[in-house]
């Protein structure tokens, strides 16, 4: 039995106008192409889909098992239709995003609500566990945007400049460091560095600050949670660097000092990574938008 979705179509339409004419008025057919099809159906099949000399006009069992096919089958052939016709139009899409920055969380979910309102049809998703592959997961389309401060030469990807940032330097009122007016690389050979667990490429205090002075800390110590690292800080049980906006807002506090990274400030710049393809997208442009625009509110609080 060759089955076509046309057949499907028709079945269900039959049985919701209760009649052949009808039916084909909806389908936008002639009631005797209709009646030709549903012949070449049960000729097919070796079996009566209706029972002819009802009125309304109504399926016999086979038509019955028929409708239910169609009634399961047809929605989701709809419902892919429709996802594609969003996709043409660049109403949906899939934004899976990992990062290379582990303090972005911060301003990354004020993003993503944001996000979220305007297009309710994107897929997003945070790919955490790519941390470290990030950029060869773009590549390889496992993600589709990879926040970064650290743009490469890769094909077929563009770095979007998202914002500036100022690593800052934050200790315990109570470590001797905080009477100084900022730190040098020298400064941390005597403590307990604090990072999140990411490889030493990734975080700026060591490829701006101690990887150039060959300076090595007395001990380091990885935390997974911001709020962990700031309690630990605030403790004297160690010493950060943390991006500006992570700091904000514990600046005045009495149990947290913050100081500028060298004399002059470190600043640094993040970048969006994308696929070529994916720049024209307007979905992606906004995202874009937004994460220009969420961090310096946060900066600046």
């Amino acid at each position: 039995m060759h089955l076509e979705l046309r057949h499907l179509r028709s079945i269900r339409a039959i049985h919701e106008a209760g009649g052949l004419a009808r039916a084909a008025e909806m389908m936008n057919m002639t009631q005797s192409a209709l009646s030709h099809q549903i012949k070449g159906l049960e000729d097919q099949a070796g079996v009566e889909l209706f029972a002819r000399r009802s009125k309304p006009l109504r399926l016999s069992a086979a038509g019955q098992r028929l409708l239910r096919l169609a009634q399961k089958v047809l929605p989701e052939i709809d419902a892919l239709n429709a996802e594609f016709r969003a996709l043409r139009e660049g109403k949906a899409g899939r934004l899976h995003i990992a990062m290379e920055c582990h303090a972005c969380f911060e301003w990354l979910m004020p993003c993503l609500e944001h996000f979220r309102s305007a297009w309710p049809q994107v897929d997003v998703d945070i790919r955490a566990r790519l941390a470290f592959e990030a950029l060869p997961a773009l590549v390889r389309e496992e993600v589709d945007l990879v926040i970064s401060s650290d743009p490469e030469d890769l094909p077929g990807v563009v770095f979007q400049p998202l914002f500036d940032y100022a690593p800052v330097f934050i200790c315990s009122p109570r470590n001797p460091l905080a009477q100084k007016p900022y730190v040098m690389a020298e400064d941390f050979a005597d403590q307990t560095l604090l990072t999140y667990p990411m490889d030493r490429a990734r975080l700026d205090v060591f490829t701006e600050l101690l990887t150039p002075a060959r300076v090595e800390p007395l001990a380091i110590r990885q935390v997974e949670l911001t709020a962990i690292m700031l309690m630990l800080v605030a403790s004297n049980r160690g010493v950060a660097v943390l991006p500006d906006w992570v700091v904000r807002s514990v600046r005045g506090q009495p149990d947290f000092v913050t100081l500028p990274v060298t004399e002059q400030g470190l600043t640094r710049r993040l970048y969006a990574a994308i696929r070529e393809e994916d720049a024209t997208q307007p979905w992606m442009a906004h995202f874009l938008r937004l994460a220009r625009t969420e961090p310096v509110k946060l900066q600046r609080a």
